[in-house]
C-alpha cells in the first residue's frame, strides 16, 4: 500500500477565520492526502510541535491576520532547530507580492492567494514531494 502524504493544516495566531483553511483540507483529503487540521489560534511553537507529532510532510498555514512575516520566519525557524527542515512550509492567505519573495528568500515554499484553484494547491504539494522523495 502506498504511504499518504500527510500534511498539517494550521491556522496562526489570533486570526479567526478558517473556511478557508477548511475548504483546502478537504481539498486535499479529496485529492488522496491525508489532512491534519489544527484548528484555530496555533501559536508557531504549537504548529511545529504538532508536525512533529504527526510526522507530517507539509506544513502549510492559512494566515489572512496580516502577521505573516512573523509568523512564516518564526515557524520556519523553529522548523529548523527541531530539526524537520527537510518538511514543506507553504500557506496562503492575503499576502503582498513583495512578501511572497521575501519568503521565499527564507525557504518558504510557494504561497497561495486568494482565488488560487484547490487542484494548482494539490499538484505544488504531489511534486514537492515526489521531487524531494517524501513518499
Amino acid at each position: 500500500m502506498e504511504r499518504k502524504i500527510r500534511v498539517l493544516v494550521a491556522k496562526a495566531g489570533l486570526d479567526g477565520h478558517d473556511r478557508g483553511a477548511k475548504v483546502i483540507a478537504s481539498a486535499l483529503r479529496d485529492a488522496g492526502m491525508e489532512v491534519i487540521y489544527t484548528g484555530l489560534r496555533q501559536t508557531p511553537e504549537m504548529i511545529v510541535e504538532a508536525a512533529i507529532q504527526e510526522d507530517v510532510d507539509v506544513i502549510g498555514i492559512s494566515i489572512l491576520s496580516g502577521a505573516h512575516m512573523t509568523v512564516f520566519p518564526k515557524i520556519k525557524r523553529l522548523m529548523n532547530d527541531k530539526g524537520i527542515d527537510d518538511v514543506l512550509l507553504t500557506g496562503g492567505g492575503i499576502i503582498p507580492d513583495d512578501d511572497i519573495a521575501e519568503l521565499d528568500k527564507l525557504g518558504v515554499g510557494r504561497i497561495f492567494t486568494p482565488g488560487t484553484p484547490t487542484h494548482e494547491i494539490s499538484a505544488y504539494i504531489k511534486d514537492w514531494c515526489s521531487v524531494n522523495q517524501r513518499y
